[in-house]
């Protein structure tokens, strides 16, 4: 979400910014396994996380998520890397699955984050699936990205047929193309078990996790335009907008919120190139998992910073 953020940066509003970042926790622990420096690029590890710990009870979808008594700890709903350019200015996002195999770990990536932030920082850096450098760390919880959305008016999202997911609350009745408030945006952004209405029958997208961080990216772009224009029209609303995350953001210690957002908020400006990490299915000791698949080195090259040509664009 710090590429959301970014664009909500404003000189004009320096004061509020300051304020903001005031609150924001740092993340001591991941400061020794970040990676040096960059003179090409810059990498993001950004955490969807599901903490319940600034969780709000009297929110529609507080039966369906739970407290923080309820649901203790917190674990890594969304893996993302946030490639910045510093040739061209430009930034892409790589979605890493959830259910990315890690043989050294022998269990998935997503479990890496049960550990700590710093193991999860340290298994996307070293493990051999992926070795992607990461200078710095960002961690939204669940209420964050909803007051994020809410602050933007909400996001517009299309749906080509009745849509809905049984487990996260998601409940589209109709085609269309519906602003989601943060409640639905969150059930949207969540849903592993999407579902089409489609020829009067209930029909499951296969793809599961792989469906979900697609859907995941076309969000982020969406949500980053709803932002640029959001402040086109009001200048003033970049402050509600840094504002709105504030409490609920986690970065490591030596990030400069206030520099980053206005490092990333030229890059975003056009949109952000999405990609997606090609992976095969697998069983490993009974488990089905994901490894990468053809295609997959030309990807993590490019993040790696291996590579300064990009791969072909994935959806």
């Amino acid at each position: 979400m710090l590429a959301i953020v970014a664009v909500a940066g404003s000189a004009g509003l320096v004061v509020a910014a300051n304020r903001t970042v005031d609150t924001i926790q740092r993340v001591a622990e991941v400061t020794p396994v970040l990676s040096p420096s960059n003179p090409n690029i810059e990498n993001y590890l950004l955490v969807g996380s599901d903490s319940r710990a600034n969780a709000d009870p009297t929110s529609p979808d507080a039966g369906g998520i739970g407290t923080a008594d309820e649901v203790t700890g917190s674990r890594s709903d969304t893996i993302m890397v946030l490639r910045l350019d510093k040739s061209d200015d430009t930034a892409s996002i790589l979605s890493i699955p959830r259910d990315l195999w890690i043989a050294d770990d022998g269990s998935r990536v997503n479990a890496a984050f049960n550990k700590g932030a710093a193991n999860l920082v340290e298994t996307i850096t070293t493990a051999d699936e992926l070795q992607i450098p990461i200078q710095h760390y960002v961690e939204v919880d669940f209420s964050g990205f909803k007051g994020l959305v809410d602050a933007l008016g909400g996001v517009e999202v299309c749906f080509e047929n009745p849509t809905r997911d049984v487990n996260t609350g998601l409940n589209v009745p109709e085609p269309g193309c519906p602003t989601l408030s943060g409640v639905e945006a969150l059930a949207y952004a969540r849903s592993r078990h999407y579902e089409e209405l489609i020829d009067g029958e209930w029909q499951e997208d296969p793809t599961s996790d792989l469906g979900r961080t697609k859907r995941q990216r076309d969000f982020v772009n969406r949500s980053i335009q709803a932002a640029l224009e959001k402040i086109k029209a009001d200048p003033f609303a970049s402050g509600r907008l840094i504002e709105a995350i504030g409490g609920s953001i986690n970065v490591d210690a030596d990030l400069d919120p206030l520099q980053a957002v206005d490092r990333l908020r030229s890059a975003v400006g056009g949109g952000i190139v999405t990609y997606s990490l090609p992976v095969v299915g697998k069983t490993i000791k009974g488990n089905a998992v994901l490894i990468p698949g053809e295609g997959a080195d030309a990807v993590l090259d490019y993040f790696r910073g291996v590579s300064d040509t990009p791969p072909a664009t994935s959806s």
